[in-house]
């Protein structure tokens, strides 16, 4: 019988990880897995079922943390899944595996469900989702940061000021962070101080109610860190309960919605795109990584008692030097998740994954390896929302036209090796509906050929994505056209190897 790993969520992730669990190809394992999903969006049932994908589904009553809980207790102990990964972040915080744990008999030679699914407990995931208690815990595990950081009250503008002013003369720039969960859109750069009060007075309108739910009416904490340089990356690990842990490949995200730099016309979104590996992957960074970052913060979260399966996913800067050997890694923030849309292009380059989640969960991740497609680069396009419709709509990630027919052309995405991930969709008599914002995602490989650099390889890859999309094999139907495309994207994914090739000579 195969091995049963379920993915509990609703974006790309979920669908993505679960089916490469069904189909990679270990070289190493002979150990058969079957990837499952909780719940996912209403479109990846029936979009896997026409595409023959090997995943299975399981219900839940709703989108809560109690009704994943109480289908994952179920699903334990009827033996429907062997092990649970939550995805979302959310559940997390509102202590899904403290109620899955809960559940879980105590008695001897029982199963004890605490240990068949990963993530955090509710007292842990201040990790990620309080940005100033996980600032101080890094700082005392010794894990390096950014050069200053203080924390204000954000009604506080003169003060804000002040300490904008004085990072921006000693750094070149400072960085705005509402401290708790944002979905990734939390942090303004300002990178000079005409831009102050604009960044200031958009992140007190944006997070206003957020605040006087939280804090009152009176303290509004905000972080405020100087501005880090360097390449930014992330790191996706594994980690059991006995503090081994593997580092999956790198990947590059795109999280601003339009290219070019973050700001009030250009976004934070969550994600436009990604690419694996990251251009600037190096053995040396990894095994920087490894030594300044997860070592220290698995033995913190160890010593405090917060090290359980999980998935650590820090965002850093890294500087190099002139051959492309890192010279220093900080670390912006630490998530407890896998990234969106980060982790569908990392897991699509392993061929091992399920034998990875299944040590993970057995407390033996220094007994395996990653086994990564080393000749392979992944790349994902996010395909959003764009403007127009009856209200004049700005689109993505503004005001969006929803309940409008998509279209797909699946065969001719499968001849040309290009798989489509349903997002913010919707399916109802046979029909695929948009439910606006980042509607769905396309992805690819490439394998890069002999003597081939590799900006070559991603512009080809990237041309292949976007040939798709300017075909229309991907549509939104706009009411007002029936013959046009309400989708929109970013042309410029994975141009950074282009970049990155010219930059370093190779």
């Amino acid at each position: 019988m195969p091995i049963k790993i379920a993915f509990a969520g609703s974006d790309s992730r979920t669908l993505v990880s679960a089916l490469v669990v069904s189909t990679a190809k270990s070289e190493n394992s002979e150990e058969k897995f079957q990837g499952m999903v909780f719940r996912g969006s209403p479109a990846m049932k029936p979009l896997a079922e026409m595409s023959g994908w090997s995943v299975d589904f399981l219900d839940t009553k709703n989108n809560s943390v109690d009704g994943y809980g109480e289908a994952i207790i179920e699903a334990l102990k009827s033996k429907k899944v062997d092990y649970v990964v939550p995805l979302p972040e959310d559940l997390f915080y509102q202590g899904l595996i403290d109620k899955v744990s809960a559940a879980g008999s105590p008695r001897i030679g029982e199963v004890n469900f605490g240990e068949k699914i990963s993530g955090l407990t509710q007292e842990a995931s201040f990790i990620e989702g309080d940005k100033i208690r996980a600032k101080e815990f890094l700082r005392d595990a010794g894990v390096p940061v950014a050069d200053e950081w203080t924390t204000v009250n954000a009604k506080d503008y003169k003060a804000v000021l002040k300490i904008s002013l004085e990072y921006i003369h000693r750094h070149g720039g400072v960085v705005l962070k509402y401290p708790f969960t944002a979905g990734g859109k939390g942090s303004r750069v300002i990178m000079d101080s005409w831009q102050i009060k604009k960044v200031y007075d958009g992140m007190i309108k944006d997070y206003q109610d957020n605040y006087k739910e939280l804090c009152g009416a009176e303290n509004w904490p905000l972080l405020v860190e100087s501005r880090m340089s360097g390449m930014e990356i992330s790191f996706t690990a594994l980690v059991d309960k006995n503090g081994n842990f593997q580092i999956l490949p790198t990947a590059m995200d795109y999280p601003e919605r339009f290219a070019g730099q973050s700001g009030t016309d250009n976004p934070i979104t969550g994600g436009m795109g990604s690419v694996s590996p990251h251009p600037v992957e190096t053995p040396e960074i990894m095994e920087m990584a490894s030594e300044k970052i997860f070592r220290p913060l698995i033995g913190a979260m160890k010593k405090a008692g917060y090290l359980r399966p999980c998935i650590l996913y820090p965002g850093c800067f890294v500087s190099l030097d002139e051959n492309k050997k890192p010279t220093a890694i900080r670390v912006c923030e630490v998530n407890i998740r896998p990234g969106e849309p980060e982790f569908p292009v990392v897991a699509r380059r392993t061929r091992n994954l399920g034998a990875l989640f299944q040590a993970m969960f057995q407390g033996n991740l220094d007994k395996i390896q990653p086994e990564i497609r080393e000749d392979q680069i992944a790349m994902t396009m996010a395909l959003v929302t764009g403007p127009g419709g009856p209200k004049g709509q700005k689109g993505y990630p503004w005001s969006c036209t929803r309940n409008e027919k998509m279209e797909m052309d699946l065969a001719y995405l499968k001849k040309k090796g290009i798989v489509f991930v349903p997002s913010a969709m919707e399916f109802r008599g046979g029909q695929f509906f948009s439910d606006g914002s980042r509607v769905c995602y396309i992805m690819a490989n490439a394998s890069l050929k002999p003597d081939q650099r590799r900006g070559e390889s991603v512009s080809l890859l990237r041309e292949k994505l976007l040939r798709a999309f300017d075909e229309g094999k991907v549509r939104v139907i706009p009411r007002e056209d029936p013959k046009g495309n309400r989708l929109d994207l970013r042309r410029d994914i994975g141009s950074q190897y282009e970049i990155a090739d010219e930059l370093f000579g190779l």
